[in-house]
């Protein structure tokens, strides 16, 4: 499958890139970005073109994998899938529902293939226990905990616009979302808090009546970083296998896992109508601070 690339940061080049130069059923062709200098860089680094107009890149491919802030991702994935490219998309798959309403809209009437990659679920151990855990069922609710910090030495997201006016509830919550609602099932009620550290505190209500809790931010003291997601119920309280295998690995997997979806013309369990939920999920809990209220989905 012959890929396009749209980024040039840190997570395009590191991840998206490396695993999309190495990977054996995909052909890395072109590489976008906003930033010309960039751009040649990362063409460089990979023996790719560099194209000027990302129309023109979208033309020569069969999919594009975006490495972009959501809000330009949204559209620009829009413009793909209306070409009839297959995507591989970042979290989350926007900032609004109205956005990820308009790809999802695109993705259906061009019939193309989907995947929002969220990096657990593409972890071998974490997709097991997801399976065991909705086979077991008796789950009364879940924690999640994303304790993390852009700000330290070295970070490579120091400078990440849509990340500093977002936070923790819009870069670490989809990671979170992606394992409880997949565990918990639909959402039905969102409400949330602000705390210390920028931290948002979500209380999410599910279909079948359990609750899941987060606690999100991207600035938090040192000593306080860390993930952790326990489910809780008849089986006692289970926390869920930490990561296995690096983000690359992972997006092997990822984009293993599209070529399989557009081959097979079947919607994968993280396509964008998944991600369109987290977005719902995110939204609510950004309204329930605004306004001071349970926010019914």
């Amino acid at each position: 499958m012959r890929f396009g690339l749209l980024g040039t940061g840190y997570w395009a080049a590191e991840t998206q890139g490396t695993a999309l130069a190495a990977h054996p059923e995909a052909d890395l062709v072109g590489v976008w970005g906003r930033d010309s200098a960039r751009t040649r860089a990362v063409a460089d680094r990979f023996g790719i073109t560099a194209y000027d107009d990302v129309d023109a890149l979208i033309a020569d491919v069969d999919a594009v994998s975006v490495a972009l802030p959501p809000d330009v991702q949204a559209d620009l994935a829009t413009r793909a899938a209306t070409a009839g490219r297959h995507l591989l998309l970042d979290k989350p798959l926007s900032l609004s529902v109205a956005a990820a309403d308009r790809l999802v809209a695109a993705v259906e009437k061009h019939d193309v293939a989907s995947v929002v990659f969220f990096t657990s679920r593409f972890q071998t151990p974490v997709e097991e226990f997801i399976r065991e855990a909705v086979t077991t069922g008796g789950w009364t609710g879940a924690r999640a905990d994303r304790f993390a910090s852009i700000y330290g030495d070295g970070s490579p997201y120091a400078g990440s616009s849509w990340r500093k006016e977002a936070g923790g509830l819009w870069d670490v919550g989809p990671h979170a979302l992606a394992v409880l609602l997949a565990v918990l099932g639909m959402p039905t009620s969102v409400t949330a808090l602000p705390g210390a550290n920028n931290t948002t505190h979500v209380l999410v209500k599910h279909m079948l009546g359990a609750v899941s809790s987060l606690a999100l931010t991207l600035e938090a003291p040192a000593a306080l970083k860390g993930n952790t997601t326990v489910f809780h119920g008849t089986a006692g309280a289970v926390p869920v296998p930490e990561h296995s295998s690096s983000s690359v690995e992972a997006f092997g997997s990822a984009i293993s896992q599209l070529v399989q979806a557009a081959q097979h013309r079947a919607p994968h369990p993280c396509g964008v109508h998944f991600g369109r939920l987290i977005v719902a999920v995110l939204e609510a809990a950004e309204t329930s601070i605004k306004e001071s209220r349970t926010v019914t989905l």
